[in-house]
């Protein structure tokens, strides 16, 4: 007992040293702010009053220009005649160099310091000059107080009342403004208005929610054999798969109190807000459990810590520390369950991850078929749709696309529809509101020159052509040499038949020979490159980079390892992981790939080159075709009578085949873009197919033509 009472009291003596200092310091700080204002304020009376000599003072009294003088014992204010006023300000101003008054001029204040001058008295009597000393009825030690005291007394008030608000901030209250308290929306059963329901394609991301869900609810059958409630977790994709749409959803489907706040909502510019918050979101929570917390953007405060690192964002930290303290300080049996979503989980703390604080991984990918056909069906359940919509071609064309996206290109057809002029969305509006989403709309106002049209269609059907001639590429959707706003001149769209999960060597190979198509179909036809390839080029590199560095293709290095995926779900950014020697030789193998493909390219065309000219002609004809009419051109079938996923023609009219054969082909605008271009295109007859090796013009681009295209 001796030794702990010994152990006490030198905390005691501390805590005892460390207020009196606090108050000493608080004193000291009201003393030199008081001080600093009294002399603020003195310098503030003074403002407009000019000293002058006290010798001054005797010669303008007895030049009979003084009406009266205040005597104090500190100073003599003096106060001048008109005349006597007029003539001081002519002197005061030529003496700073003015050749007359300035207009507007005032007088200012005349004070002087008095001095042991007995006869002075005398003189203000024998001139006529009136004087008096003002009455004080305050002391000295009044003045003291209310000079000096009293505003200390005032700015330890506001000093302590501000000392007890940092207090109660740091021990988790508020603070200033409730600065410390958390952000965070609070939704009780139903009120998001998102179930299950609204959410499609994610089916097992939901059956692992619902399992939670159902935790909360009966929680009996699972403590019966032992069972613990997860204490958190965590969902991850790529943006928009709909991780905060699968939480809204939880909110709806619980019935228990939901509190949802971003990542971003704990970061404020005081050191300890974050920690604060975190501390008052659990106690809230604590409160109404079984409950659930929802954090968004986890990744903000969740960042893993780097203590070698210089210049480390401390705030930031703490947050993180309290978050982590908080997940393992609540007892899991009262029902609190925290849910985060992030699109980063490469860069989250170790700590935060482990089994106890975030017990579930739940991965939102993107939807497969089934998924995309059942989100089409969610998100258009309040549209109004046509017979001719089939949803499942639809799903079948947006291969890869998001929730996010699919939402998108219903909103968008939604939007379509009504500018031309129709009740309900047809199948035409979601074909064009995909490319929409992906190209961008058309750019109306660009015209092209006959030069400028004929290398991008060649460009184009070069990347369609090498990709119908090779086995195992995704088949050519749609071919179009009409400006989008994307930075597109044309494109060539390619979506897949199905589902496809890998890719072998050859089929990597055979997508680097469709990428470089369109500079092949330059160098063949026209001989000559163009920066259209850009784009082409740049992605047909990438591909061969990740080839060799990270799958394991390349002859040299074979399956070494030599690059890491740093972003996985946002832009799937890499970094190399070998030495600058070895770097340069995958760049030499890089190339001798890239190069061998491009030659192979330019001989499936070279091999094909009468098909070349045909679908070439027959694409600068109509502007936009679909692949399945350059399919049917391929095999001598009427294009005409091809499908595109369901869309229905949109205007007539009669064509004729490019090889000016007599079947008339019905103008069949699958697409259902309006083609602007037809309209002020300079071209007055439709160009034919070029003779031999090069065009009758030569087919070089004039200087600043040069097109450019995304495929």
């Amino acid at each position: 007992m001796n030794d702990n009472n010994n152990k006490k009291k030198p905390n005691q003596n501390d805590n005892r040293r460390r207020n009196i200092t606090g108050i000493v310091t608080l004193v000291i700080w009201a003393l030199i702010l008081t001080i600093f204002g009294n002399y603020v304020l003195s310098r503030t009376e003074t403002t407009g009053s000019v000293e002058i000599y006290f010798s001054e003072l005797i010669n303008l009294v007895e030049s009979d220009q003084v009406e009266e003088v205040m005597l104090e014992s500190g100073k003599y204010t003096v106060t001048l005649t008109e005349e006597g006023e007029a003539a001081w300000l002519e002197e005061y101003y030529a003496e700073q160099g003015y050749t007359s008054v300035p207009e507007g001029a005032e007088m200012p204040t005349l004070y002087t310091t008095p001095l042991s001058y007995t006869d002075f008295l005398l003189l203000l009597q024998e001139h006529g000059v009136a004087y008096y000393s003002p009455y004080q009825q305050s002391s000295v030690l009044s003045e003291i107080l209310i000079s000096y005291v009293l505003p200390m007394a005032i700015m330890l008030l506001v000093m302590v009342l501000f000392y007890r608000f940092a207090m109660s901030d740091r021990m988790g209250g508020g603070g200033i403004g409730n600065v410390g308290k958390s952000n965070a929306k609070v939704y009780v059963e139903k009120s998001t208005g998102v179930t299950f329901r609204d959410v499609a394609g994610q089916d097992e991301a939901k059956e692992s929610l619902e399992e939670i869900i159902d935790f909360l609810h009966n929680p009996g059958k699972y403590t019966a054999i032992g069972a613990r409630l997860p204490k958190g977790a965590l969902l991850v994709g790529a943006p928009g798969t709909g991780k905060t749409l699968l939480a809204k959803a939880v909110a709806g489907e619980a019935n228990v109190p939901f509190f949802s706040i971003s990542g971003s909502d704990f970061v404020e510019m005081f050191v300890g807000v974050g920690a604060s918050r975190v501390r008052d979101l659990f106690k809230e929570a604590a409160k109404m459990a079984p409950c659930i917390i929802f954090i968004d953007e986890i990744d903000t405060i969740g960042k893993s810590r780097d203590g070698g690192r210089l210049g480390g964002n401390d705030e930031r930290e703490q947050t993180l520390n309290q978050l982590l303290a908080e997940l393992d300080g609540f007892d899991p049996t009262k029902g609190v369950i925290v849910l985060g979503a992030t699109n980063r989980p490469e860069v989250l703390d170790k700590a935060l991850l482990r089994p106890g604080r975030f017990d579930r991984r739940i991965t939102v990918d993107r939807p497969n078929l089934a998924g995309r056909l059942a989100t089409l069906q969610v998100h258009t359940r309040k549209i109004r749709l046509a017979d001719d919509v089939d949803l499942n071609k639809i799903a079948q064309a947006t291969a890869g696309a998001v929730g996010a996206d699919l939402a998108n290109l219903v909103n968008e057809a939604a939007l379509r529809a009504v500018r031309m002029g129709r009740q309900a969305v047809n199948q035409n509006d979601l074909l064009v509101s995909f490319e929409v989403v992906i190209a961008g709309t058309e750019k109306k106002g660009t015209v092209l020159t006959e030069k400028e049209k004929k290398l991008i269609a060649y460009h184009e059907v070069g990347h369609a052509l090498v990709a119908a001639r090779q086995k195992g590429t995704e088949p050519v959707s749609k071919i179009t040499i009409v400006p989008h706003t994307q930075g597109a001149l044309g494109y060539t769209m390619q979506l897949p038949e199905e589902e496809k999960f890998l890719m072998d060597k050859e089929e990597l190979r055979s997508e680097i020979r469709t990428l470089l198509g369109g500079r092949s179909a330059e160098e063949v036809v026209f001989h000559t490159a163009t920066t259209g390839a850009s784009n082409d080029i740049e992605r047909a590199t990438d591909l061969a980079r990740k080839m060799i560095t990270m799958y394991g293709m390349g002859e040299k290095y074979g399956i070494m390892g030599l690059a890491t995926v740093q972003s996985q779900y946002l832009d799937q950014s890499y970094g190399l992981t070998c030495a600058q020697a070895t770097a340069a030789e995958v760049d030499s193998e890089i190339y001798e790939l890239l190069e061998q493909c491009h030659q192979e390219a330019r001989q499936i065309l070279e091999k094909n080159r009468e098909l070349l000219d045909k679908i070439a002609a027959y694409l600068l004809e109509k502007e936009t075709i679909t692949g399945q009419e350059m399919m049917a051109i391929i095999e001598g079938r009427d294009p005409a009578l091809v499908d595109n996923f369901g869309a229905t023609p949109e205007d007539g009219g009669s064509r004729t085949l490019p090889d000016g054969g007599n079947t008339a082909l019905p103008s069949v605008d699958t697409d259902g873009i309006e083609k602007p271009a037809r309209r002020i295109s300079i071209v007055s007859e439709p160009p034919q197919a070029p003779n031999g090796d090069r065009p009758e013009d030569g087919g070089r681009p004039e200087n600043g033509d040069t097109p450019s295209d995304e495929n």
